[in-house]
């Protein structure tokens, strides 16, 4: 399907596509709060309700800000269609309700984002689905792990938090081998550094509560992918379930995209300059950034992002007290699990993120108990570096 905006950069795409001026001529994109439409007729309404015709008819699950919001972010991870969410977490289960049932099977990479793991081992398979974890980074596991039953792979990458790498073009050509679908979470990077659907991935997964906002004011997922898969299932469920994004918080989010580009960029340089700085540090005895030589899978990040993104994590000597006793000796970073933030944020992913995995589970995901998050807001470097001085030194 060709496109008015196929010849457009990105950074015009995130600028220019999805709005469509009324008559009023409005430069900015209109928010509009209603909960329902008014038709003009009797035959118009019953026309829309049956798909007959296009047009907006209660905001569940029809609403021009939303719209305009959905538009545009396909636009920039190059699909054809994009369903809003009110979360990240409501877009993974709305995918999963659209294109699930009873007796189905998941493969899916250990090191996912905590709560996601505990919606795929709890509330699913309560369901009757159930899944498999593999590491990320090895695609003869997730072969091996491929049931009758299996009906997709769910990967992120990069992964929450230790930023392991999955291979999507290899993932893609395994999974379409086998007639299954994957789905990549691309929350970390965003279209502006990474665009799975390009590598092969069918959907595409956002809490657009992170950089697509990029300061930390609304809650809101997305799935993005083709017309039948997104546009038609994931679509038909929240259409009769009702995990809907606001008009506010699309509106939001449509002010949002338009810098994506320029403040992924910025996270990126500052990411990898504190990572350096992090590796010469003699409290820490490992540091997790694509963008790091060190990182084991440096060349497959270069490969299939444009920048290493923002998310830094690394391991302090002394477990959970030295960890702990860092982030408190911090004064401007923020301490919340929040990321993708002009503010840089730091957490102990052990004890909050991904404090509801088991020991096991854990250990398995490279989550110990040293582990610090840090997103990289757009703070002067110097002085995130101050700030986590004392820290380091204590």
């Amino acid at each position: 399907m060709t496109h008015p905006y196929d010849d457009w950069a990105l950074a015009t795409r995130a600028i220019r596509t999805g709005h469509h001026r009324t008559a009023e001529g409005e430069h900015s994109e209109p928010i509009y709060p209603t909960s329902s439409f008014v038709f003009r007729n009797a035959a118009e309404a019953a026309a829309r309700f049956g798909g007959d015709e296009p047009g907006n008819i209660y905001s569940r699950f029809t609403n021009p800000t939303v719209s305009a919001f959905e538009e545009r972010l396909a636009a920039m991870e190059g699909g054809d269609a994009c369903v809003a969410t009110a979360s990240g977490m409501s877009a993974i289960l709305s995918t999963c309700m659209a294109l699930l049932q009873s007796g189905d099977h998941i493969v899916s990479s250990r090191s996912i984002f905590g709560t996601t793991n505990v919606l795929f081992n709890k509330y699913l398979q309560r369901m009757g689905i159930e899944t498999s974890f593999v590491p990320l980074d090895d695609v003869s596991a997730w072969e091996a792990a491929i049931r009758p039953q299996t009906r997709i792979l769910y990967a992120e990458t990069p992964s929450n938090p230790i930023t392991e790498i999955g291979d999507i073009r290899a993932l893609a050509d395994l999974a379409h081998s086998r007639g299954l679908l994957l789905v990549v979470d691309n929350c970390f990077c965003t279209p502006a550094l990474q665009q799975p659907l390009a590598l092969g991935a069918d959907i595409v997964i956002h809490s657009a509560t992170k950089y697509l906002d990029g300061q930390g004011r609304c809650v809101g997922g997305a799935v993005v992918g083709d017309a039948k898969l997104v546009g038609e299932e994931v679509f038909g469920f929240l259409r009769s379930a009702g995990p809907t994004m606001s008009p506010f918080n699309a509106w939001v989010f449509l002010k949002g995209l338009e810098t994506l580009k320029l403040r992924m960029e910025a996270h990126s340089a500052s990411a990898l300059e504190l990572a350096r700085w992090l590796e010469q540090q003699p409290l820490v005895e490992r540091v997790h950034y694509p963008g790091l030589s060190s990182h084991p899978q440096h060349d497959l990040a270069a490969s299939q992002q444009r920048a290493g993104g923002g998310i830094v994590s690394f391991v302090v000597k002394g477990g959970r007290e030295q960890a702990w006793r860092l982030i408190d000796a911090t004064r401007m970073l923020s301490i919340t699990a929040n990321l993708g933030d002009t503010k840089t944020t730091i957490t102990h992913p052990a004890s909050t993120t991904h404090g509801r995995l088991s020991d096991e589970e854990k250990e398995a995901s490279g989550i110990v108990e040293g582990l610090i998050r840090l997103a990289v807001g757009l703070e002067d470097l110097d002085d995130i570096k101050r700030d986590l001085t004392p820290g380091l030194e204590a």
